[in-house]
C-alpha cells in the first residue's frame, strides 16, 4: 500500500506532520479527517527519503524492534499487522518510517528477508540470512527471538568494552591538558624571573623553556599537523591497501593484537552459532560469518576457511590452518563437530571467549591506568624540578 507524507491541523489548531498509508491521496485525506485532522498537504513519500531511512539504525534499536516483532509473530499476529504495530509503538520517527517502508514491500509480495535486504545499512547480511532461513523453516518467531537475544548480547558486549575504555580516555585527556597548561602558561611566567637574573640555568630548565616556547609559538601548527595526521589515517583506512596495512599492523601490537584476535574470534563463533541454529547451511554461514569480521586480514583467512569447507575439508582443520582461533575454542569446536552438536558448542565457545575477552580487557585497562598516572606524575615532577633547580642555584649564590 502506498505511503503519503501529510501536513495537517488537529482539533486544537496545532500543526502536525506524519505519514499515512492509503490507496490514493484522496483516500489518505479521508483517513486523516476520520482521525480528526484537517489536512493541508498530502503527497507521496519520495523514494529518496525511503533510501535515506536505512541510515543510522543502531544495535539497540535493532534489538528492540526485533524483540517486539518476535513477540507479536509468536503470538499469532500476521506479519503485516506485526510490522504496523511495531512501527506505531516506536518512539523514534526514523525507525517508524523504516518499518513502514519494510511493511510496504512485504504487502507488495516480497518476503520479509527480501524487504529487509533493501536496507543493507540498517539490517546486516547476518540479519537477513537468518530471517530467510526462519521463513523457509516456518519458525520465523523463534528465529526472531534468537536474533533479538544475539543482538542484545552484542550490544551489551560493546557497551562493556566502551565503558571500560572511558576512564583511561578521560585520564589521558586530562594528562595532556594539564601538561599543556603547565608548559604553555605556568612555566614561562615562573622561569622568567630566573631568565632576567642573567644567571646560567640548568639544562633541564633550559629544555623546559624551549619546549614551552615551542608550544606557545607553534601550538596551532601542531594542532593542524595532528588533525592532518588523523584525516590522513582515516583516508588510508578507506583505501583497500591502507586498510590491509593498518589492520595487519594492529594485530602485531603487543596486548592490542591479542585483544583484537579474541574479539574477532568471539564474533565469528557467535555469528556462526546463530546461523547454524537458524538452519543456514554451514558453508553459507561461514561466508556470512566471515563478512561480519571487522579486521580485513582475519576476514580473508576466514573466507579461505569457508572455501576449504566447501571443497570438502573439516571446519576444525580449516580454522586451525587459519591460526586466528584460540586453541581452547578449537578443541570445543572439534568436539562439537565430531559429536554432531556444532551449533551448541559454537555458542558455548563464543560465551567462553567473550568472558576471556572481558577479563583480558579489564587486565589491559588495569595496567593502563597506573601507567598513565606514573607518566603524568613523572612529567609534572620534571616541570617542578625545572622550576626548583634555579631556585636552589640562587640560594647557593646568596649563601
Amino acid at each position: 500500500m502506498p505511503t503519503f507524507d501529510y501536513q495537517a491541523r488537529d482539533r486544537q489548531g496545532r500543526t502536525c506532520r506524519g505519514r499515512q498509508e492509503a490507496d490514493s491521496p484522496r483516500h489518505a485525506r479521508q483517513l486523516l479527517r476520520e482521525r480528526g485532522l484537517l489536512p493541508s498537504r498530502v503527497q507521496a513519500a519520495s523514494v529518496r527519503d525511503s533510501r535515506g531511512l536505512a541510515l543510522g539504525l543502531n544495535a539497540a534499536d535493532l534489538a528492540l524492534l526485533t524483540l517486539q516483532l518476535s513477540t507479536l509473530v509468536q503470538a499469532g499476529l500476521p506479519l503485516e499487522q506485526a510490522l504496523k504495530a511495531v512501527a506505531e509503538q516506536s518512539e523514534k520517527r526514523r525507525v517508524s518510517r523504516l518499518l513502514v517502508q519494510v511493511r510496504g514491500r512485504v504487502m507488495e509480495g516480497h518476503s520479509l528477508a527480501a524487504a529487509l535486504g533493501a536496507f543493507p545499512r540498517a539490517f546486516p547480511e547476518l540479519f537477513c540470512a537468518t530471517i530467510a532461513a526462519g521463513e523457509r523453516s516456518g519458525h520465523l518467531g523463534h528465529v526472531l527471538e534468537q536474533l533479538a537475544a544475539y543482538t542484545e548480547a552484542r550490544q551489551a558486549s560493546r557497551q562493556k568494552i566502551q565503558l571500560a575504555l572511558v576512564y583511561p580516555a578521560l585520564l589521558m585527556t586530562a594528562c595532556v591538558a594539564i601538561v599543556g597548561f603547565l608548559l604553555g602558561y605556568v612555566v614561562p611566567d615562573v622561569v622568567k624571573i630566573f631568565v632576567d637574573s642573567g644567571q646560567p640555568l640548568p639544562r633541564l630548565t633550559q629544555a623546559m623553556i624551549a619546549v614551552s616556547h615551542g608550544l606557545r609559538a607553534y601550538g596551532l601548527v601542531l594542532l593542524v599537523v595532528l588533525a592532518g595526521i588523523v584525516i590522513g589515517l582515516r583516508w588510508s583506512l578507506q583505501q583497500t591497501r591502507g586498510r590491509w596495512y593498518w589492520h595487519r599492523l594492529a594485530l602485531r601490537i603487543p596486548l592490542v593484537g591479542g585483544v583484537l584476535r579474541a574479539m574477532e574470534a568471539a564474533r565469528f563463533a557467535s555469528t556462526l552459532a546463530i546461523l547454524g541454529k537458524s538452519a543456514v547451511p554451514l558453508v553459507d554461514a561461514l561466508e556470512i560469518a566471515a563478512a561480519v569480521i571487522g579486521n580485513v586480514t582475519i576476514r580473508a583467512r576466514m573466507a579461505d576457511v569457508a572455501r576449504s569447507v566447501r571443497e570438502g575439508g573439516t571446519l576444525t582443520r580449516g580454522l586451525e590452518a587459519g591460526g586466528d582461533i584460540p586453541p581452547l575454542m578449537l578443541h570445543m569446536i572439534a568436539s562439537g563437530e565430531s559429536a554432531g552438536e556444532l551449533d551448541a558448542m559454537l555458542a558455548r565457545a563464543a560465551e567462553q571467549q567473550e568472558k576471556s575477552l572481558a577479563a583480558r580487557i579489564a587486565l589491559v585497562v588495569s595496567l593502563f591506568e597506573p601507567a598513565m598516572l606514573v607518566v603524568m606524575g613523572g612529567v609534572v615532577l620534571l616541570i617542578v624540578m625545572a622550576i626548583l633547580l634555579p631556585i636552589l642555584s640562587l640560594n647557593q649564590l646568596v649563601n
